[in-house]
């Protein structure tokens, strides 16, 4: 190893999801994780700021790749006039541990999902503080009617290709993942074609067989969406959809921790079966209400009622949550089902693995979250420790004042 450059910040005494042992983490004045060595490889004497964590844990933000809206906008409902607060979300994102998220466009109109996909397409490039875009997930509307739950019925469209390029436009590129379900395409050609754009295939709100979810696979879908959730149960002579994935060793399946839509015993089996942040990934799937209080809020022509952070439909159909992302890894935890290391996996390194970004390592932004186990309390806590853009500023600064000096 080349000996370390200078570095403006050293963190010391940090457990880090994936490596063995206490780490420390040296960011460089760039912001950037330069290194992740255990403790004791360099030496302490260098002139640089240590933050000491004490053995807690650290880790990137959370990504968040089911996310249909926040602070009271739906973003299939995105218009010219409401695109501002897509700047208010990321902030609010933010705050709540994310670094990054798919804006996921349900099932509506062809209209619709064209006008908020022109709209994110024109913030992609310009995106300021706060968590990242990182492309749309467009969830429908190629679904199965009996497995449609809260999708609105009169805007599901047959599997074909004409069918997918009328729905994309000119925004193919836009789009990081589309939910679909493999059986409603008898030519076997979309998924391959959804490939060759680079959209990433996700099976859901499907009937589909283990047979057919094989075939799915094998044709280049790698996820799942919401496993349980809008499929077939497991079943001891027919696995379904989510048994083909479960036991193929390149698909990983996104998951819901609120207590609500799984229940904690089912999604146990589910980690163990899945061998944990190797084959799952926790979503939100949180709805425009994140980030208000409970109540009755509009939810496309129809109205859904929050409580406890729960969200579902007059007629009781659920529809989503309100908690955010890091919620999930608290649950896992309190429940009593995951270790804290797997828990904080399966928000920060596993989502960005599904979509072929690098967990935490090093040449990647110090935006870190502090993780604290408090053994009396049973309690899991985090706060934003540092984030690339403080480690800049400062180092800014510094120059600015060494300059005066002169």
């Amino acid at each position: 190893m080349t000996q370390a450059t200078q570095n403006p910040v050293d963190i010391i005494n940090a457990r880090v999801p994936g490596y063995k042992d206490l780490q420390m983490l040296l960011v460089n004045q760039e912001g950037i994780i330069e290194e992740i060595l255990p403790m004791g490889t360099v030496g302490m004497d260098r002139c640089v700021s240590l933050l000491d964590v004490a053995g807690d844990w650290i880790s990137l933000g959370g990504v968040d790749l089911q996310i249909n809206g926040a602070l009271g906008l739906a973003f299939p409902e995105l218009s010219a006039e409401n695109a501002h607060l897509l700047r208010k979300i990321s902030r609010f994102l933010w705050n709540v541990g994310v670094d990054g998220f798919l804006p996921t466009l349900v099932t509506t109109s062809v209209e619709n999902i064209q006008r908020s996909l022109a709209i994110i397409a024109e913030v992609l490039p310009s995106q300021q503080a706060g968590a990242k875009i990182l492309g749309v997930h467009l969830e429908g509307p190629f679904l199965n009617y009996q497995k449609r739950g809260a999708h609105p019925a009169e805007y599901l469209l047959p599997l074909t290709i004409d069918e997918v390029k009328r729905v994309l436009g000119n925004y193919a590129h836009v789009v990081k993942v589309i939910t679909l379900a493999p059986e409603l395409d008898f030519t076997g050609e979309v998924i391959p074609y959804l490939r060759s754009l680079g959209i990433i295939v996700s099976l859901g709100h499907s009937q589909a067989t283990s047979a057919q979810g094989q075939r799915a696979f094998d044709e280049g879908a790698t996820m799942v969406t919401h496993a349980f959730n809008a499929m077939p149960a497991l079943h001891h002579r027919e696995p379904g959809l989510l048994g083909a994935a479960i036991t193929h060793p390149n698909v990983m399946c996104g998951f819901i921790a609120d207590g609500e839509h799984v229940s904690p015993m089912m999604l146990q089996i589910l980690l163990r079966a899945s061998n944990y942040e190797k084959g799952l990934f926790l979503v939100s799937d949180a709805l425009s209400p994140l980030g208000l209080p409970d109540g009755v809020y509009p939810w496309d022509s129809r109205q859904i009622e929050v409580k406890n952070g729960t969200a579902r439909l007059a007629d009781g159909t659920l529809s989503g949550t309100t908690l955010p992302l890091l919620v999930g890894v608290q649950n896992l935890v309190k429940w009593g089902i995951c270790d804290v290391e797997s828990a904080i996996l399966l928000a920060t390194n596993a989502p960005r693995k599904a979509i072929g970004l690098p967990g935490i390592a090093k040449n990647q932004p110090a935006n870190l979250l502090r993780w604290h186990w408090d053994e009396t309390k049973k309690e899991l806590t985090w706060q934003r420790v540092l984030t690339a853009e403080m480690v800049k500023e400062a180092g800014g600064r510094r120059q600015e004042a060494g300059g005066k000096g002169q």
